[in-house]
Order: C-alpha cells, then structure tokens, then sequence
C-alpha cells in the first residue's frame, strides 16, 4: 500500500498493538482494517500473547469466539461497531463505515455493562468551551445537512401530516434490542403505552431502513396499522420526522439519540447509550448513570470523543467536521443519481466524465435525440440532463424536469475548451446560473442564505481562506505571475468570450470587450487600466480578440497570458460585464462594478450599472459569506480524481493545491491541439 501522511505522522509512534479476530470480516473489509490500522492495531490471526487484544465485532453471532479465545488466555477484548454516522447505504448494500468505535470495557448500545463511552459521558469533565462550541455546531451541522447513521434518504420528501406520535421499530434480533432484554412483546407493549400516553394523536410507526429494503424483518408490520396507527416505510429524513413528532417513543434505536438532538425528550424503553443522563423519560432506567448531561455534552461524548473517524480522500483518521462533510457530498450523490440519468447532447469527449460524476450510483445514458431521450426517460424514471447552452435549442420548448448542467466555478486547472476533465460541476433544475432572465437555482440559494446557521457560514469562510491561501481560482492555469503595473488607482478589466452564453442573456448595452473598455475608461479617465483576455481567447480558442492598437487607446497595460490571481493582489478596482474574475475580486473584498448582471450581481455586493436585470428577485443584504457558500458549497458537485468518488469542495481545494488533478489523456490532448487548428468553428467540437 502507498505510504501515506498518517502513515509518515505515525511513523515514530509506539509500535501497533497487536489485535486478533476470529471474523472473517476483520481481514476482507480494507476499510474497517484501515481505520483499525490507522488507530494503533496490528489484526492477526492466531494464539494471542501477553500483551495482545482481541477483537470482536460488537455482539454479533460471531463474537462468542474471540470471547471464549480471551477468557482462555486471560487476554482483554476490544468491541468495535460502527460509529453513528456511518454510510450513505446500509452495509448490507456494500458501503464502507466512515468511522468505527473501539471500546475495551463493553459494548456502547448494551446498558448491562459499563462501556468506555459510558465512562467517558460520566466521568470527562466535558466543560471545555471549544468543546461545547464545536458539539452545537455539530448538531446544526447534522441538522442542516440531513445526516443520521444511514443516509439514503430525500431530505425533501414528504413527511406524514403531523401532528404525530413517533414509534421507532428495529430489526428483529439487532445486538441493542436484545441488550435491552425485548422481544415483539415488549415493542407492543411500547405501542401501547403511547397509545394510551397520548389518547387525542395519531401513531406514526417509522420501521427500519433494512426491514424497508426487505434484508431484515421488524417487531410491527401492517396488522399493527388501524384508523389511528399506521406504519411509514418511506425512505425519510430523520430530521424531516422528528418536526412534526409531539413525542418520539423508542427501544433502543439511533433515532432516540437524534431526537434529544432534535429538541424531545425521547420515552426510551430499553438502555441505549443515551438513555439515563436526563435527557430521556427512561422506562427502564440504567441505576448507574446518575449524571445530568447537557445535548452539547452528550453530543461532545459520543460524535467528537468516543469514535475514530476516517478520510477517505486523505487516507487518514479526521473530526467530526471533516466526516460530515465527507459522508454529506456521498449522500448527495446518491440522492441526484440514484434514479439514474439520460444525458443530452453531450460531445463525446464529455462523456467519460459524466460518467464519473453522475454514473456511480444510478445508470447514466447518453441519446443525442431529444424525443428518444425523454421516451426513454418516462421509460425508466431516468432524469433528464443537457448542457445548459443547448437546452434553449430544444423545440418545442424543453421540459419543466429538465436539468441543466454546467462547468463548477473551481473547475480544474486548465481550460475546458483544451478538454481538460472537471472536477465540479453544477445541475440546476430551475435554470442556469448565468442566464438572470429566470430564475435559477443558485439564485434560489443565494436569497435563501439569511437562513443558514452559523456553521454554514463559518465553514464557508474558512473555505474562502483556504481558496486565498493556496491562490486558485476556476482555472488555475500557468501562466506569467506578474507583469509590471504603474502606480496609481489600478483597475482591473477582464476580457470575455464574446459569444459566452452570460454576455448573450445577461448584458445590456455593454456587450463586448471593446464596448466594456471604452465605458470603463470614459467612467475613470485618471485610473490605471489593466485589460486581461480571457484565456479562451488567448488560445485562440474563442471569440472575443481586440486588436492591440484600439486595445492601447483605453488600457494602459495588456496583461497577456498573465495569472489573473496574481493580478487581483495589485488592482483597487475590477470593472467587468459577468466574467466570473469579478467573483474572484469578491472573494478578495476587492470593489466590483457590474456592466451585466452575473450571478454574484444585484444583491448588495457590486456596483450594478444595469440593476434591473435581474427582474426584481435578487434581494439586497446577502453576505459574501452567504454568497459563498451558495455557489462554492450548496450549488456545485465535486469529484475527486484521486479516489474517483464524490467529494466536497475542500478535498478538490486541496487537490488544485497540491496538483493532485485530473490530466486529458493522449487522445483528448490531440483532439485540443486539432481544434485549434480550427477555432473558428467551435459549434462543430463544443
């Protein structure tokens, strides 16, 4: 295996523990051996020695025989179960665990015995600030995420009408209910109680994601449904559940744990780690759990304490933030895809990085006919996908379910007309982000920012940071760092393609680059003028050229094939009609004036010559960080080359970073050289 950083930060550490299992599991799961790796155990099989550990997989049917293999030898066990936020999917559908928890006292959902995280929840001060800072803002962060322990699920799916009594089921002989000494009786005995508890609601049984997939049965099925109880199977956001519950009534499940989150006070039936720190109305109380623990506390214990998170792009042990992430982009992927995908019109050399993005979860096919593509669609339940240039191509006009797809605003490093692969992309189902005639989705983001926590916000600044730092930006091409500037007001023009999709819907009167020139000259007769080409167009590539001598009668420097970063760090000013340069400039809190109306334009942030472009609905008082966020963040889909999954933003920042990127192949880079040649007719290779 490749050496990795953890590998190189541990190399001086005290040497691995040695750990042997009697599961099979231990030695052809990599990623559960991984994290047990990565946290200081060495798995063997064989006779244990003085020293070594034996390790067992919680409670399951098959821990009995390092049990007995210990009680022989007189050798401790270590108990390892997932953490409680695991996968998109269950295991059962092959998903690896994105954290485990390794516990040598016990077993943390059985309350017969104390566990380290029960120890840990009595005994830890947890009154450490920046402890209880970072355990609320995990809980929004979950919140606002929609995550749980499984995640295959639509946040926006429709939720039973509350209000609503929620009774959770689990699977029938799970290792936690059978902890809590229950059977089928006694999870009848719980329907009952909150039955009569709450004589005026309406019962919602939520069963288990695996009894819903038909892997495991569970303790209620439809003869417990009636005119007041029914069952709801519906693969729904535990969040989304938990809003409109007047009371949460569980054995033993996770779901009891995310509703102290969520704001009840759960009635709990059996002896869950939760349960008896007073956040729960315990029916069979734990006698030696008599602390009283706040949420932030409970959540400090068992999310940021107790378990050992993993990073699969990074190949390293991580916190809690780093996994949320981690498993959100994941979830998101299979809640876009997992119905599948017929893309239209896409140029064949497109095509193997759709697949990448869009393809692993769901199928993606592609069918240049657009009546063949939407038959195919109502076909399968399929969804429909063009790039957004062509959908006004479309006639009759294109379907209201029709997504439109376009280039991320951290792209890659070099040009997508030189074929280089993307590592984001965006799908909006409203619009497009460039076209201010309608609204689009990242529109819809942006006004809906106000509403986001603070641990949105924050991330999202530290994000812009961390894009500062490194210096990146959509392209990040090579090119001259630095070119001399007089001194002076410095402002910055960046030129465009002129035949750009954002210039053809989104601009008024100033709608090429020698218009844009002149009015920015004739607004600052006095300032420095910096005239950047788009690269596109120093390639060759595109339209948009000025002759150097009409150039020169209003810019007092050509910044040819210069870094348009590096310029950014010396201009005052950026004057631009929708380049995404004059995002850039934000980011950087450098002043922006706006000839068009691009998406960052129209909500307070930029002077707007034209500010009725965008038809009254951009509202105004929208933070950089809530802008950020948005189009950074909300509205782009990432993709890590490295380890060809979904990935979020600050995995493709630190892959930009470190030139960790995807390359065109021979092929494609022969095919850009011969376009080249023929740039004049972009319609027949974009």
């Amino acid at each position: 295996m490749q050496t990795t950083a953890q590998d190189k930060q541990t190399a001086g550490a005290p040497k691995p523990r040695r750990l042997y299992v009697y599961n099979g599991g231990f030695l052809t799961q990599s990623r559960i051996r991984r994290i047990l790796t990565l946290s200081g155990y060495d798995i063997k099989l064989g006779k244990p020695g003085p020293d070594d550990l034996v390790g067992v997989w919680g409670q399951s049917p098959t821990s009995p025989r390092g049990e007995a293999v210990a009680r022989a030898t007189g050798n401790p066990v270590l108990r390892i179960e997932d953490a409680f936020l695991r996968s998109v999917q269950t295991g059962r559908e092959g998903n690896p665990p994105l954290g485990l928890t390794l516990d040598q006292t016990g077993v943390h959902f059985d309350g017969r015995q104390p566990s380290d995280l029960e120890t840990l929840l009595a005994k830890h001060p947890l009154d450490d600030t920046q402890l209880l800072n970072r355990a609320r803002d995990g809980i929004a962060m979950l919140r606002h995420l929609h995550l749980s322990k499984y995640n295959a699920f639509d946040p926006d799916a429709e939720v039973p009408e509350a209000p609503y009594v929620l009774v959770i089921d689990q699977t029938r002989g799970d290792a936690s209910v059978t902890a809590s000494g229950a059977d089928k009786a006694a999870f009848r005995d719980m329907l009952i109680t909150a039955m009569v508890e709450h004589p005026g609601n309406r019962i919602v049984i939520k069963t288990h994601p695996e009894t819903a997939m038909g892997h495991r049965a569970g303790h209620f099925d439809d003869s417990d449904s009636n005119e007041r109880v029914s069952l709801n199977s519906d693969a729904l956001s535990p969040w989304a559940l938990m809003e409109g519950a007047v009371a949460v009534y569980t054995m033993s499940s996770q779901l009891g744990f995310e509703a102290i989150l969520a704001g009840h006070r759960p009635v709990v039936f059996g002896q869950p780690f939760y349960g008896g720190w007073g956040l729960t109305d315990d029916r069979n109380p734990v006698a030696r759990r008599s602390r009283r623990l706040t949420r932030a506390q409970l959540f400090a214990g068992a999310m940021l304490l107790y378990p050992k998170w993993y990073d699969p792009y990074t190949d390293c042990l991580c916190d809690f933030e780093t996994v949320a992430r981690t498993l959100h982009s994941q979830a998101r992927a299979w809640r876009e895809d997992h119905r599948g995908w017929t893309a239209m019109g896409m140029r064949l050399w497109k095509r193997a990085p759709l697949k990448r993005f869009f393809g692993s979860v769901g199928t993606l096919r592609f069918q240049d006919d657009y009546t063949k593509a939407c038959a195919a669609s109502a076909a399968d339940g399929s969804q429909l996908m063009i790039w957004a240039g062509k959908a006004d191509k479309i006639t009759p006009s294109p379907p209201a379910s029709l997504y439109r797809i376009e280039d991320g605003f951290l792209r890659s490093k070099g040009l997508g007309a030189t074929l280089v692969p993307p590592m984001s992309l965006v799908l909006d189902d409203l619009g497009i982000y460039y076209d201010p005639r309608s609204e689009s989705r990242l529109e819809r983001l942006i006004n809906d920012s106000p509403k986001l926590p603070d641990v949105a916000l924050s991330r999202a600044e530290a994000l812009r940071h961390t894009i500062l730092r490194a210096g990146l930006s959509k392209y990040n091409l090579d090119a001259e760092t630095a070119v001399p500037l007089p001194i002076g007001h410095r402002i910055l023009v960046p030129g465009q393609v002129e035949d750009d999709a954002s210039i053809k819907t989104g601009c008024a009167e100033i709608c090429s680059n020698l218009q844009l020139l002149r009015a920015t000259r004739a607004a600052n007769p006095l300032a420095i003028i910096i005239y950047k080409p788009h690269p596109d167009v120093e390639a060759g590539l595109r339209l948009g050229t000025i002759p150097p001598e009409e150039a020169a009668r209003h810019a007092d420097v050509m910044a040819d094939n210069t870094d348009p970063i590096e310029l950014l760090k010396q201009v005052n000013e950026v004057w631009t009609m929708t380049s995404l340069l004059g995002f850039e400039a934000l980011l950087r809190d450098i002043p922006v004036t706006c000839f068009g109306m691009p998406f960052y334009a129209g909500w307070g942030l930029t002077q707007d010559q034209y500010p009725d472009l965008h038809g009254g609905r951009r509202q105004s008082g929208i933070s950089l960080n809530g802008l950020t966020h948005a189009a950074l963040i909300d509205y782009p889909r990432y993709f890590d080359p490295r380890t060809a999954q979904a990935c979020p933003p600050e995995t493709v920042v630190e892959r930009l970073r470190t030139d960790q990127f995807a390359k065109p192949g021979p092929a494609l880079r022969l095919l850009s050289k011969i376009q080249g040649v023929f740039a004049s007719a972009t319609p027949f290779w974009r």
